[in-house]
């Protein structure tokens, strides 16, 4: 690999790509699919469990074709390795990214070794300790002070530190059987913890604070109030058999009383939106147990080892990620709809928003000059049967438009084959409709059924007229299970960075978030003190001389 790898825009395939999409935005999907009829078996792969099926998407052959040189212009072969073995990819913060050696399987070879640190004993020794405390948790081994098993759990922390868990709990649900309650505070202003709380047995409650520095805002608020609520109710005493932590800062979790035997061990080369497969995902381990959690990691990392090894055409990732290229950069969508006709996944998409947004949302190359080309489409979505009485309607027939990921398993979540099936035909109905639409002489000929009078059909076949060419993935697999899950968001990261690599900037840092906290330490004081705000700017001075007055009346 080059020193100075190029990005997407500097390739001649970018510009045959270019050249091609007018060609393109001019077809519908109806003229691609009657020139290959047979569009499925030619655009869609099956690996790892999944069928991605891309037949709906906007691409011919030769779109592919360049997809394949571009890949290789960019030096992807060799840039994926660079992460896995550990070279320094994150330029600005000069760190490794590796949450990929969180989920090698033992005994994986060759050894990971990087900096000459053993990272695979280090991973295998912080993950032991990890599912040896979740299954005793789950048991009722480890218990209150009070001497009884914990009935909840209580996952304290935001961003990374949250939606994963928050997310692969409620996806998993169903493998969650013997396990207390997890649930998850995360908003600084105090809801969620107040609602979790009510009713909740102290001496059965355990918390888990996730905060690599112990001293993020919303989570040591949370954690403070926590410990209160705790003292209150039982003593002080009772703090360290209720508390357990996953952070890095050992001075804090002296102050705060965090039992010294229920601390986890976080590490720089893993982001905290990339964090679940690590102690962050100790709450997951409780709800699921240590052999669905195994499972889970087993998953992504067959995910894993196809992203390197698949060839391009056949890369899900890979396939995804320039999909995905094609219609942001060329047919100039600008939003990702993630669409999960399961409802156990209602919380992925506010996960990908994350993963992905806080990867890609950035406007400055690895070399410090700005792009020259849109990055990452924002990421939006709900469970998909809702989605339809929503949205749909404005992703249909609306003038904003998307591009859209289904994700669709072949057999019930819930149990019920029949509830999942309407389910598997709502999905496939909408993705069809997306494609083809209906054109108006489908619509006159639908309206004249009806025996309507001539001039009601001229004024309601606008209105009725769909123009389909809504470009969709569906993602199938046969049921949401841990291992499914693991592939799935594994999927999804590996997307992710092949993105990162086109666009040519950096998915592992994000500045812009420091940027919020730094200036929200400089006005807590000042919603305290309005009157200590007189330099500051006129609006941020009438927002508290507001607030001020209404919290005082």
């Amino acid at each position: 690999m080059s020193a100075n790898p190029p990005a997407g825009a500097d390739c001649t395939a970018w510009q045959q790509l270019q050249a091609a999409a007018p060609a393109l935005r001019a077809r519908s999907l109806r003229e691609l699919f009657a020139v290959e009829a047979e569009r499925f078996a030619h655009c869609s792969v099956s690996a790892c469990g999944l069928l991605f099926d891309y037949s709906r998407q906007r691409v011919d052959a030769g779109v592919l074709d360049s997809f394949k040189v571009l890949a290789d212009q960019l030096q992807l072969r060799e840039r994926i390795a660079a992460q896995f073995c550990g070279e320094r990819i994150n330029i600005t913060e000069d760190r490794s990214v590796l949450h990929t050696a969180l989920r090698r399987a033992d005994g994986a070879t060759p050894p990971l070794v990087v900096g000459g640190q053993d990272i695979d004993g280090l991973v295998r020794s912080e993950r032991e300790r990890v599912l040896d405390f979740a299954e005793r948790v789950r048991s009722g081994a480890i218990s209150g002070s009070q001497g009884a098993a914990f009935n909840l759990v209580v996952n304290i922390g935001i961003g990374g530190s949250d939606l994963g868990p928050a997310m692969a709990v409620e996806a998993l649900r169903e493998f969650s059987a013997g396990a207390p309650r997890v649930a998850f505070a995360s908003n600084v202003d105090g809801c969620q913890l107040v609602d979790i709380l009510a009713g909740a047995d102290p001496g059965r409650t355990l918390f888990i604070i996730c905060s690599k520095t112990f001293t993020t805002q919303e989570t040591r608020s949370n954690a403070l109030a926590a410990r209160e609520w705790l003292r209150g109710k039982l003593g002080a005493a009772a703090v360290p058999r209720h508390f357990a932590a996953v952070s890095v800062n050992a001075a804090a979790m002296d102050e705060f009383g965090v039992n010294a035997d229920y601390r986890f061990a976080m590490w720089d080369w893993v982001g905290g939106r990339y964090s679940i497969w690590s102690s962050i995902g100790v709450s997951l381990a409780i709800a699921i147990g240590a052999q669905n959690f195994r499972a889970f990691l087993a998953g992504a990392a067959e995910l894993d080892q196809h992203f390197q090894e698949a060839p391009w055409r056949a890369n899900l990732p890979v396939l995804s990620a320039l999909l995905g290229i094609w219609n942001s950069n060329f047919l100039e969508l600008p939003t990702l709809a993630v669409l999960p006709y399961d409802q156990r996944l209602a919380r992925l998409p506010a996960y990908l928003q994350q993963l992905e947004m806080e990867s890609n949302g950035k406007s400055v190359r690895l070399d410090g000059q700005p792009v020259t080309q849109s990055t990452c489409p924002v990421i939006w979505g709900e469970p998909g049967n809702n989605a339809q009485h929503s949205f749909f309607q404005l992703l249909h027939q609306g003038s904003a438009r998307a591009a859209l990921d289904f994700l669709l398993p072949a057999r019930s979540s819930s149990g019920s084959q029949a509830h999942q099936d309407l389910a598997i035909a709502n999905c496939l109905a909408q993705a069809e409709a997306f494609a083809f639409g209906q054109d108006a002489t489908q619509v006159e000929a639908d309206l004249r059924r009806q025996d309507l009078p001539p001039a009601r059909v001229a004024a309601l076949l606008p209105h009725k007229v769909h123009q389909g060419n809504r470009p969709a993935t569906l993602i199938m697999f046969p049921r949401l299970d841990p291992a499914t899950l693991g592939r799935l968001i594994a999927l999804y990261e590996h997307k992710v960075f092949v993105q990162s690599v086109v666009w040519g900037i950096n998915a592992f840092d994000q500045w812009g978030v420091e940027l919020g906290k730094k200036m929200c330490e400089s006005i807590v004081p000042l919603v305290r003190e309005p009157v200590l705000a007189q330099g500051a700017s006129s609006s941020l001075r009438g927002a508290l001389q507001y607030l001020a007055r209404e919290r005082a009346s």
